[in-house]
Protein backbone atom coordinates (compact mmCIF):
# COMPACT_ATOMS: atom_id res chain seq x y z
CA UNK A 1 0.00 0.00 0.00
CA UNK A 2 3.04 2.37 0.75
CA UNK A 3 3.61 3.28 -2.76
CA UNK A 4 0.01 4.97 -3.42
CA UNK A 5 -0.70 6.07 -0.15
CA UNK A 6 2.43 7.56 0.93
CA UNK A 7 1.75 10.73 -0.83
CA UNK A 8 -1.25 11.13 1.59
CA UNK A 9 0.96 10.30 4.64
CA UNK A 10 0.57 14.54 5.48
CA UNK A 11 -2.57 14.58 4.86
CA UNK A 12 -3.62 11.97 7.15
CA UNK A 13 -0.76 13.04 9.71
CA UNK A 14 -2.90 16.48 9.43
CA UNK A 15 -6.28 15.29 9.49
CA UNK A 16 -5.99 12.60 12.01
CA UNK A 17 -4.71 15.60 14.53
CA UNK A 18 -7.40 18.17 13.52
CA UNK A 19 -9.81 15.66 13.55
CA UNK A 20 -9.36 14.20 16.92
CA UNK A 21 -8.96 17.65 18.47
CA UNK A 22 -12.29 18.19 16.98
CA UNK A 23 -13.95 15.25 18.47
CA UNK A 24 -12.68 15.68 21.69
CA UNK A 25 -13.38 19.57 21.57
CA UNK A 26 -16.77 18.66 20.41
CA UNK A 27 -17.67 16.12 23.40
CA UNK A 28 -16.40 18.54 26.11
CA UNK A 29 -18.99 21.41 24.29
CA UNK A 30 -21.83 19.14 24.37
CA UNK A 31 -20.97 17.48 27.86
CA UNK A 32 -21.41 20.99 29.36
CA UNK A 33 -24.92 21.06 28.69
CA UNK A 34 -25.70 17.13 28.50
CA UNK A 35 -28.90 17.21 30.67
CA UNK A 36 -30.55 19.96 28.26
CA UNK A 37 -29.36 17.82 25.18
CA UNK A 38 -30.92 14.53 26.37
CA UNK A 39 -34.17 16.34 27.15
CA UNK A 40 -34.51 16.78 23.32
CA UNK A 41 -35.85 14.60 20.78
CA UNK A 42 -33.47 15.06 18.16
CA UNK A 43 -30.39 16.34 19.47
CA UNK A 44 -29.21 13.00 21.15
CA UNK A 45 -29.25 11.74 17.78
CA UNK A 46 -27.68 14.45 16.00
CA UNK A 47 -25.10 14.74 18.50
CA UNK A 48 -24.27 10.75 17.94
CA UNK A 49 -24.07 11.08 14.25
CA UNK A 50 -21.70 14.04 14.57
CA UNK A 51 -19.21 12.08 16.57
CA UNK A 52 -19.50 9.16 15.02
CA UNK A 53 -18.67 11.01 11.29
CA UNK A 54 -15.70 12.34 13.13
CA UNK A 55 -14.45 8.77 14.35
CA UNK A 56 -14.78 7.39 10.85
CA UNK A 57 -12.98 10.24 9.70
CA UNK A 58 -9.92 9.12 12.90
CA UNK A 59 -10.15 5.34 11.89
CA UNK A 60 -9.92 6.41 7.84
CA UNK A 61 -6.46 8.81 8.14
CA UNK A 62 -5.10 6.55 11.22
CA UNK A 63 -5.22 3.78 9.24
CA UNK A 64 -4.40 5.50 6.03
CA UNK A 65 -0.86 5.60 7.66
CA UNK A 66 -0.59 1.78 9.07
CA UNK A 67 2.53 0.76 6.77
CA UNK A 68 2.24 -2.39 4.34
CA UNK A 69 -1.58 -2.68 4.72
CA UNK A 70 -3.12 -4.09 1.36
CA UNK A 71 -5.47 -1.69 -0.49
CA UNK A 72 -8.07 -4.17 0.09
CA UNK A 73 -7.98 -4.76 3.90
CA UNK A 74 -7.52 -0.66 4.63
CA UNK A 75 -10.71 -0.45 2.54
CA UNK A 76 -12.46 -3.35 4.51
CA UNK A 77 -11.19 -1.40 7.62
CA UNK A 78 -13.11 2.04 6.80
CA UNK A 79 -15.97 0.12 5.27
CA UNK A 80 -16.42 -1.52 8.58
CA UNK A 81 -16.43 1.68 10.52
CA UNK A 82 -18.40 3.58 7.79
CA UNK A 83 -21.24 0.80 8.12
CA UNK A 84 -21.27 1.77 12.09
CA UNK A 85 -21.84 5.42 11.54
CA UNK A 86 -24.21 4.44 9.01
CA UNK A 87 -26.54 3.26 12.08
CA UNK A 88 -26.06 6.26 14.06
CA UNK A 89 -26.91 8.05 10.61
CA UNK A 90 -29.96 6.61 9.54
CA UNK A 91 -31.32 6.99 13.83
CA UNK A 92 -30.98 10.65 13.37
CA UNK A 93 -32.68 10.83 10.27
CA UNK A 94 -35.41 9.45 11.17
CA UNK A 95 -35.65 11.40 14.55
CA UNK A 96 -35.13 14.91 12.37
CA UNK A 97 -37.60 13.62 9.86
CA UNK A 98 -40.78 12.88 12.92
CA UNK A 99 -39.53 16.41 14.15
CA UNK A 100 -42.83 18.71 14.45
CA UNK A 101 -43.00 21.72 13.05
CA UNK A 102 -40.51 21.32 10.19
CA UNK A 103 -40.93 21.21 6.59
CA UNK A 104 -40.52 18.72 4.20
CA UNK A 105 -37.68 19.87 2.61
CA UNK A 106 -36.16 21.12 5.80
CA UNK A 107 -36.44 17.76 7.10
CA UNK A 108 -34.60 16.27 3.77
CA UNK A 109 -31.92 19.24 3.49
CA UNK A 110 -30.51 18.52 7.46
CA UNK A 111 -31.23 14.88 6.28
CA UNK A 112 -28.18 14.84 3.56
CA UNK A 113 -26.07 16.54 5.11
CA UNK A 114 -24.92 13.67 7.27
CA UNK A 115 -24.62 11.18 4.77
CA UNK A 116 -22.35 13.20 2.12
CA UNK A 117 -19.27 11.92 4.48
CA UNK A 118 -20.30 8.55 4.76
CA UNK A 119 -20.69 8.19 1.60
CA UNK A 120 -17.82 9.07 0.31
CA UNK A 121 -15.90 6.90 2.66
CA UNK A 122 -18.14 3.69 1.57
CA UNK A 123 -16.97 4.52 -1.80
CA UNK A 124 -13.89 5.20 -1.25
CA UNK A 125 -13.55 2.03 0.71
CA UNK A 126 -15.58 0.03 -1.76
CA UNK A 127 -12.88 1.14 -4.82
CA UNK A 128 -10.04 0.23 -2.32
CA UNK A 129 -11.55 -2.92 -1.67
CA UNK A 130 -12.38 -3.81 -5.72
CA UNK A 131 -8.77 -1.88 -6.78
CA UNK A 132 -6.93 -3.80 -3.73
CA UNK A 133 -7.44 -7.03 -5.38
CA UNK A 134 -6.28 -7.12 -8.72
CA UNK A 135 -3.90 -4.51 -10.63
CA UNK A 136 -6.55 -1.56 -10.28
CA UNK A 137 -4.00 1.51 -9.21
CA UNK A 138 -6.46 3.95 -10.77
CA UNK A 139 -8.99 2.87 -8.62
CA UNK A 140 -7.01 2.74 -5.28
CA UNK A 141 -6.16 6.58 -6.15
CA UNK A 142 -9.85 7.27 -6.57
CA UNK A 143 -10.75 5.50 -3.82
CA UNK A 144 -8.01 7.15 -1.48
CA UNK A 145 -9.92 10.69 -2.97
CA UNK A 146 -12.95 9.75 -1.92
CA UNK A 147 -11.83 8.72 1.66
CA UNK A 148 -9.96 12.31 1.90
CA UNK A 149 -13.40 13.84 0.58
CA UNK A 150 -14.88 11.86 3.44
CA UNK A 151 -12.70 13.35 6.11
CA UNK A 152 -13.12 16.78 5.03
CA UNK A 153 -16.57 16.43 4.81
CA UNK A 154 -16.91 14.70 8.30
CA UNK A 155 -15.03 17.92 9.59
CA UNK A 156 -17.84 20.34 7.65
CA UNK A 157 -20.83 18.34 8.84
CA UNK A 158 -20.03 17.48 12.39
CA UNK A 159 -19.10 21.04 12.83
CA UNK A 160 -22.60 21.67 11.17
CA UNK A 161 -24.66 19.34 12.99
CA UNK A 162 -22.66 20.20 16.44
CA UNK A 163 -23.48 23.69 15.85
CA UNK A 164 -27.39 22.72 15.71
CA UNK A 165 -26.89 20.74 18.58
CA UNK A 166 -25.62 23.68 20.73
CA UNK A 167 -27.42 26.45 19.69
CA UNK A 168 -31.15 24.40 19.76
CA UNK A 169 -29.88 23.90 23.38
CA UNK A 170 -30.21 27.48 24.36
CA UNK A 171 -33.57 27.61 22.45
Amino acid sequence: MADVIEGWSEFNVAMLGATAALAGLLIVAMSVNIAEIMKAATLPSRAAAAIATLVVAIVATALGLVPSQPHWLYGAEVLAATLVAVGLEVHAIRTILGEPGTTGGARIAKSVVGILPLAAFAIGAVLLIVGGTGSGLALVAAGLAFLAAGSVLAVVTAILYAWIVLVEVLR
